[in-house]
């Protein structure tokens, strides 16, 4: 139980996979503009995780022992047929969903977050239930990370910011602050 909590702290704070790795810098700089549209890509992108977990965890214990060398490739295959299957089968369900989430579906099977949850939980031999702790604490560090962004984007917006920082800058600089703020996670939960 102890390693459950532990690989989910991981995945959410120490090794965030926005702040730590630099995964998923796309959506986290593009489409964090506003707390909604950042709390909808966060669901979405949770979600995908989840399953991606279980996808790779079933292609990498039934299928890929055979040929491991294949393992890049079929991650890739899968994450976006399973996306493409999830947005068609949402679609088909739930058009008032389907419009909700927009352009989301369709931008996470480009968010290279995805693929490092696939590669990251095979390659430290998680089993089914590790992988889907791991999938959740990384689903919701990348949400943690994208609330924060936007809060802080929406409140300089209202700021007197110098026009030499306004825009893109201004949104490195405040993802390199809030980088080096989950920094400090890592001496916190090594020291316990």
């Amino acid at each position: 139980m102890d390693n459950l909590v532990w690989i989910f702290i991981s995945a959410l704070l120490v090794n965030n996979f926005v702040l730590a790795y630099f995964l998923g810098l796309c959506p986290f700089l593009g489409v964090s503009n506003s707390l909604e549209t950042s709390f909808r890509l966060g669901l979405a992108t949770i979600f995908v995780l989840l399953i991606t977990a279980l996808c790779s965890w079933f292609l990498n214990t039934y299928v890929l022992i055979y040929a491991p060398y294949l393992r890049l490739i079929s991650f890739i295959v899968v994450i976006a047929s399973t996306v493409q299957f999830i947005e068609m089968l949402i679609k088909k369900i739930s058009p008032a969903l389907f419009r909700a989430m927009g352009i989301f579906l369709p931008l996470i099977t480009t968010n290279c977050a995805i693929l490092g949850l696939a590669i990251f939980a095979t390659n430290r031999g998680y089993g089914l239930v590790e992988g889907i702790v791991f999938a959740l604490g990384a689903g919701i560090g990348f949400t943690l990370a994208l609330l924060l962004l936007a809060g802080l984007r929406e409140e300089s917006e209202l700021s007197d910011i110098p026009k030499l920082i306004e825009g893109i800058a201004m949104n490195l600089i405040i993802a390199g602050i809030l980088s080096m703020a989950f920094m400090g996670f890592a001496g916190l939960f090594s020291a316990a």
